[in-house]
């Protein structure tokens, strides 16, 4: 049993103690009444502007278990970027979930919320419960 906690125990501040950024911006999906909907125009948008701007690693966390239709936020991690990138990576962000939503079946597709105003800090993330470093989905 001692060793059950321990090996938890080390992993979780190797995991903690791993993470570069120390503000994170709160992405949620929430669903109307089938499902969540997809990660793919985000992460996309991510993965565009890491190559455009030759950005080494943006980490995105996810905090899946929110709901009963699989809700769950992602937490992107924007202490890499100078100040004038972030600007414009929040820009592009605001853009890519805008464009989803207004996209969307208003009738059974969930939507994504996203406050550009509100970060998330460090110390916050460690108290969250089921926080996984996020894998990019296999697109259908």
């Amino acid at each position: 049993m001692k060793k059950i906690f321990l090996t938890l125990g080390i992993f979780s501040c190797v995991f903690f103690y791993a993470q570069k950024s120390e503000n994170f911006y709160e992405i949620s999906y929430n669903s109307i009444c089938c499902g969540t909907p997809s990660t793919a125009p985000v992460m996309n948008y991510i993965e565009s502007f890491k190559t455009k701007n030759k950005v080494k690693e943006i980490e995105v966390f996810r905090q899946s278990g929110l709901g009963r239709e699989g809700e769950f936020k992602l937490f992107v991690g924007i202490d890499a970027l100078s100040k004038t990138k972030r600007q414009s990576f929040i820009k592009g962000l605001n853009s890519a979930i805008n464009s989803q939503n207004n996209t969307r079946n208003q009738s059974s597709d969930g939507i994504v919320n996203f406050q550009s105003t509100e970060l998330v800090k460090k110390a916050n993330l460690k108290q969250i419960n089921n926080l996984t470093i996020y894998k990019k989905e296999k697109l259908k």
